[in-house]
C-alpha cells in the first residue's frame, strides 16, 4: 500500500482530546502530522495553538501558563490565545511577525474538536451530530487509546464486524454473525452496513445485557461519516418481539461511537464511548461494560497494529478485497473524495466492484 499520498483531509474536524483531558495544565497531541498544545483560559475555554515557540522552537507544551498565556519554558517569551506574542525577554519592542498558529477549535458532545486545515472553512455545523452523549436517556462512558496504526486500519476493522466471529469470540462474536446477509450504502460523505442476525443465540456480552433467556434477533447498523466517525447502532431483542419491524422494546440498544482521530501516517488516537439506554442509572454496570470493552478493543487493536507492522515490511502489497469489504471500500472513497479536493490529482481512484 502506497504511503506517498496524503491519507487524511485537514480541512475536516477532529476529536483531539475528551473535554476532560483538557485543563489547566499544558497537552500536547500530534494531529494529522500537526504538533498541537492545549489548555483553558480562566474561564473555561479551550484552546490549541502549534507547539513550537515561534523564537527557538521549544515545544510550548513543555514550558507554563500565565493566566490566558502560555511562557515558553527556554526564554520566557508569553502567547495568547490568538497566538500573539505579547512579551519577549530583555526587550520593549516586539517582532511584529512573532506569532504561532492558532487552531479553531470547538467543545461539543464531551470532545475537543479541532480543525488542523484552513481556518476560513472551520464550520462548526460539521461536527458530527453525537446528541446522545447530551441525553438523559442514555449513559455510558468511553475511553481513548492511542494506536501504532493508521486511522483508516480502525475504519476498515468497524465497517467490517463480521472480523467478530473470529477476533472477538468469547464476548461479542458467533458463528451466526460471520454468515448473515448485509446491505451496503452509501451518501456524499457517508457509508452505511446495515445487518440483521433472525433468531439466533445472543453471545456472551449480549445475552447477559438482555439477561432473558432464549433466541434473539440482532441488529448493526454502521454508520460512517467522513473523515473518522463511526457510529454503531447495535442491540438485541428476544426473537420475535417485532425488533426488525421496528418495536425495540423488548431488547437492549447501544450507540457505540468510535473516533479514530490520526495522529501521523501510521499512528492515531482512538476514542470511543458505548452508551446504552437501559438500566441508566447504575454506575457499575457502566463500569462493568467499559472494563468489558476494553478488553474486546484490545483485541482488535492487537490486530490492527500487526497488520500495520506487516503493511510496513510490505509497502508494494496492496490489499485483496471480498463481499464483506464493501462498507470499508466506501467509506476510504469518502475519505479520498475530501483528500482530492485538498490535493487535486494526488488521489487514485478506490474501486468498490
Amino acid at each position: 500500500m502506497s504511503t506517498t499520498n496524503p491519507t487524511f483531509p485537514l480541512n475536516a474536524w477532529y476529536v483531539a482530546a475528551w473535554d476532560a483531558e483538557v485543563g489547566r495544565t499544558l497537552l500536547a497531541r500530534t494531529i494529522c502530522d500537526k504538533e498541537m498544545v492545549f489548555y483553558r483560559r480562566l474561564d473555561g475555554t479551550a484552546v490549541a495553538l502549534a507547539d513550537a515557540c515561534w523564537h527557538r522552537l521549544l515545544p510550548l507544551s513543555v514550558g507554563s501558563l500565565d493566566g490566558d498565556e502560555v511562557v515558553c519554558g527556554y526564554h520566557g517569551l508569553k502567547f495568547n490565545d490568538a497566538g500573539r506574542c505579547t512579551h519577549m525577554p530583555s526587550q520593549e519592542t516586539l517582532n511584529p511577525s512573532a506569532c504561532v498558529h492558532s487552531f479553531p477549535v470547538v467543545e461539543r458532545h464531551r470532545f475537543v474538536w479541532v480543525w488542523p486545515g484552513d481556518p476560513s472553512k472551520a464550520d462548526p455545523s460539521l461536527i458530527p451530530d453525537l446528541g446522545w452523549f447530551d441525553d438523559a436517556a442514555w449513559a455510558g462512558d468511553g475511553r481513548m487509546t492511542e494506536v501504532a496504526a493508521d486511522y483508516r486500519l480502525v475504519i476498515d476493522n468497524l465497517m467490517d464486524l463480521t472480523h467478530e466471529t473470529y477476533v472477538h469470540a468469547s464476548s461479542i462474536g458467533n458463528e451466526a454473525l460471520a454468515e448473515a446477509p448485509f446491505e451496503p450504502s452509501h451518501g456524499e460523505r457517508t457509508a452505511t452496513i446495515t445487518r440483521w442476525v433472525l433468531n439466533e443465540e445472543a453471545p456472551a456480552f449480549w445475552a447477559a445485557q438482555l439477561n432473558k433467556p432464549g433466541p434473539v434477533d440482532r441488529w448493526q447498523y454502521i454508520h460512517f461519516l467522513a473523515p473518522a466517525t463511526i457510529v454503531l447502532d447495535v442491540g438485541v431483542a428476544p426473537a420475535g418481539t417485532g425488533a426488525p419491524e421496528g418495536d425495540r422494546s423488548q431488547g437492549v440498544s447501544m450507540w457505540v461511537v468510535h473516533i479514530p482521530t490520526p495522529s501521523t501516517e501510521n499512528t492515531c488516537y482512538y476514542f470511543w464511548c458505548h452508551l446504552r439506554n437501559y438500566r441508566v442509572g447504575e454506575q457499575g454496570l457502566t463500569r462493568r461494560i467499559m472494563e468489558a470493552a476494553v478488553g474486546i478493543l484490545r483485541e482488535d487493536e492487537d490486530v490492527i497494529e500487526a497488520q500495520q507492522r506487516a503493511i510496513d515490511k510490505n509497502p508494494g502489497r496492496d490489499f485483496n478485497n471480498l463481499n464483506i469489504d464493501a462498507g470499508s471500500l466506501w467509506a476510504r472513497r469518502r475519505i479520498n473524495d475530501m483528500i482530492a479536493k485538498e490535493n487535486p490529482q494526488q488521489i487514485p481512484a478506490v474501486s468498490v466492484e
